[in-house]
């Protein structure tokens, strides 16, 4: 790398100024509970949960989690939801609001969009102190919903469809959890998963001090955290936290869906439908659901991905049910929040927090050769297939990277031993990701989130939670590192763990002290909050949503398949059926993003019926486990539709069933006209 001095590389990349302005220290919302809220909630809460859908398009368009621009949506596998909790302490008025997407990434465009829409709807009730909304990190939800140029590549630009499907689906959430709100409690539980996540960097790991090694025995961070609300007596919301990543699917699925998380949120949600059950993460950067960690051929726990997403999901949700069965409620502590945004680019760092006892600066983002490598546990294939985990600077490393970094020049001490690839951070027109990122601290009670925009490895989550549970004087176990949360800007390791480049180390953006500037941040942030006060915030992040490139054309006016008409169904249909075979029928259709389809019934893309007697009524809608759909360019033709639609019936099924089909045909005008097709009677006995 060529020489920069320090105050031109600064001044090529600054990314907003550091701590201007401060926001008061007082609560948010006192007295505008909403619903039916009163300062006489049982155990002093008041709590409110809702969902909303947030599928963007499921065709055509890029999807997100593994950058693949190969990884283009053919169809939709189930849909994926925002769910949305608030949390309200009743003497005080302070609340938050806690939302779990079930996408991969929780970018700056959600966030400030978000809040700005909150703002226009409920005043300072909701603000950037009190919300958190975080990913559950599966890897096949829509891509290019960022406005940062690195995070829509693959997607070939922002795809505000599916942008403000997301945006959309949050709102929905947080209006029904707002509208719900009441009297209710809390109660947090713990249990123990180890047969759900793998350490797919080992290497990396094993560079740690053997005191945080110690720590996790098994090299995964087996912790499951759940709370439980309660409102009138019946239960209204869960809230299930444990580590893994959503990449049970790997980047060979090209359906939208929810991962593992999705499916077990799934699963409590059927067993109760008055439920709102969310699944979260923590620090669940080196952990991988493939339990059998195979080189670019993920597997385990047996070797179909598509079953391995609902053993993981089960298997989560088994613990948080077991995390629940020994909930007790929570009556200490009260509810309070903070956030911080901080120039990642420009932090000084006090020799306390690093593990050589000297100061340390992070550095503007650089990818490194081994993130562009790929998580090879997780992938089926690279677009960049000679290059592997591991790859860094081996000059530096002669130079004494390993241990004490060189001192000069000082981009490179930054980084090294990194090898640069792709230096984000100073990319023109302006810097490729995010730099300006907020931190947040939430306590609900006895439970302390350190929320994150970035995914960190386990041992970085250690040290995270053990600075904040000293400050706060909470037990280790009550305070969580809430990954995926209000933005993203890939990963956070340990200073020692970084020495190896994997792959997570090469995806470490801010340089070899990323963690060390954000424990020292938390430190600073929860003395604040045991003081009773709040430390300024800081400049956000700007608005970037302009001079966002569209590289993907648009698709040509909807033709019928040669000799059919819109909505006709084109494969033979069965008669009949028994439970637990499996049924497709295929439809003349439309491209299903000329509008995106949110809802249930006409408002989706498909469904199974049955008939009662007195009509037919929706069975299995677009978003059971049992169904599926499929979107295709029948023989290379570039405007006619094919949609597959796949049903496999339950066992417990039985009567007479019939397939509908609904999409939108787009004229050469650009006008939509809705269409359908429906199959004959299906005979399940």
């Amino acid at each position: 790398m060529s020489a920069v001095s320090r105050r031109t590389f600064l001044q090529a990349t600054a990314v907003g100024a550091a701590a201007a302005g401060a926001l008061g220290t007082g609560t948010f919302g006192d007295g505008a509970f909403g619903g039916t809220g009163s300062a006489n909630a049982a155990g002093g809460y008041l709590v409110g949960a809702g969902k909303g859908d947030m599928t963007g398009a499921i065709a055509g368009q890029g999807m997100m989690g593994y950058s693949d621009m190969d990884q283009v949506a053919q169809g939709l596998l189930q849909r994926t939801w925002a769910r949305a909790y608030i949390i309200a302490d009743a003497a005080t008025g302070k609340r938050v609001l806690f939302i779990t997407a079930d996408i991969a990434c929780v970018f700056i465009s959600h966030h400030q969009t978000l809040l700005a829409e909150l703002a226009k709807r409920y005043g300072d009730t909701y603000t950037a102190q009190n919300v958190n909304v975080n990913a559950t990190h599966n890897h096949n939800s829509c891509g290019g919903t960022a406005w940062d140029y690195a995070y829509v590549l693959a997607a070939k630009g922002h795809r505000h469809n599916s942008f403000r499907a997301e945006i959309d689906g949050l709102l929905d959430a947080v209006a029904a959890a707002h509208d719900s709100l009441g009297p209710g409690t809390v109660e947090l539980g713990h249990s123990e998963l180890h047969d759900a996540s793998a350490n797919r960097s080992m290497p990396a790991f094993r560079l740690n001090p053997a005191g945080d090694r110690k720590h996790f025995p098994d090299a995964i961070d087996p912790q499951v955290t759940a709370i439980r609300l309660r409102r009138g007596g019946a239960v209204v919301g869960e809230i299930t936290w444990f580590a893994t990543h959503g990449t049970s699917l790997t980047d060979a699925n090209f359906l939208i869906g929810p991962d593992n998380k999705g499916y077990a949120a799934y699963l409590g949600e059927q067993r109760d439908p008055g439920l709102i059950s969310a699944h979260a993460q923590t620090n669940a950067g080196d952990m991988s659901p493939n339990l059998w960690l195979r080189k670019m051929h993920p597997g385990g726990p047996t070797a179909d991905n598509r079953v391995n997403r609902t053993v993981i999901g089960r298997r989560q949700d088994q613990a948080g049910q077991t995390a629940l069965g020994s909930a007790r409620p929570m009556r200490t502590g009260g509810v309070d929040s903070a956030t911080r945004y901080l120039d990642m680019a420009n932090v000084s760092i006090d020799g306390h927090y690093t593990p050589t006892g000297k100061a340390a600066r992070t550095s503007p983002a650089m990818m490194g050769a081994a993130a562009a490598a790929t998580s090879q546990e997780d992938n089926t294939r690279s677009q960049l297939g000679f290059l592997n985990e591991g790859v860094r600077n081996e000059f530096a490393m002669l130079l004494g990277a390993g241990a004490t970094p060189t001192p000069d020049p000082w981009i490179v001490d930054n980084q090294a031993p990194k090898a640069i690839l792709f230096p984000l951070g100073i990319l023109p027109p302006r810097p490729w990701i995010e730099q300006t990122l907020p931190v947040q601290l939430i306590r609900i009670g006895d439970l302390v989130l350190a929320a994150l925009p970035s995914e960190s490895t386990i041992v970085a989550g250690l040290r995270i939670r053990r600075i904040v549970a000293d400050a706060l004087k909470v037990p280790l176990e009550n305070v969580l590192l809430q990954g995926y949360s209000n933005g993203y800007s890939q990963y956070t390791v340990t200073p020692e763990e970084y020495v190896a480049q994997q792959y997570e180390g090469g995806e470490t953006m801010f340089g070899r002290w990323t963690l060390c500037a954000y424990m020292q941040e938390f430190d600073r942030m929860a003395r604040a909050m045991a003081r009773g006060t709040r430390l300024p915030a800081g400049r956000r992040p700007a608005d970037t949503s302009g001079m966002q490139p569209d590289l993907l054309g648009t698709q040509p006016a909807d033709t019928p398949i040669p000799g059919r008409r819109f909505g006709q169904v084109v494969s033979k249909t069965p008669s009949t059926a028994k439970p637990g075979s499996t049924v497709r029928v295929e439809f003349c259709g439309a491209y299903p993003t000329n509008r995106i389809r949110r809802g249930k019934g006409t408002n989706g893309y498909f469904a199974v019926e049955k008939f009662t007697g007195g009509g037919w009524t929706v069975a299995y809608d677009d978003d059971h486990e049992s169904t599926e759909m499929a979107w295709e360019r029948p023989a290379g033709s570039p405007s006619a539709s094919k949609v597959t639609v796949t049903w496999r019936v339950p066992r417990d099924s039985a009567g007479d069933y019939r397939i509908r089909y609904y999409g939108d045909a787009r004229s050469a005008s650009g006008a939509l006209r809705p269409i359908s097709g429906t199959t004959g009677r299906i005979a399940v006995s």
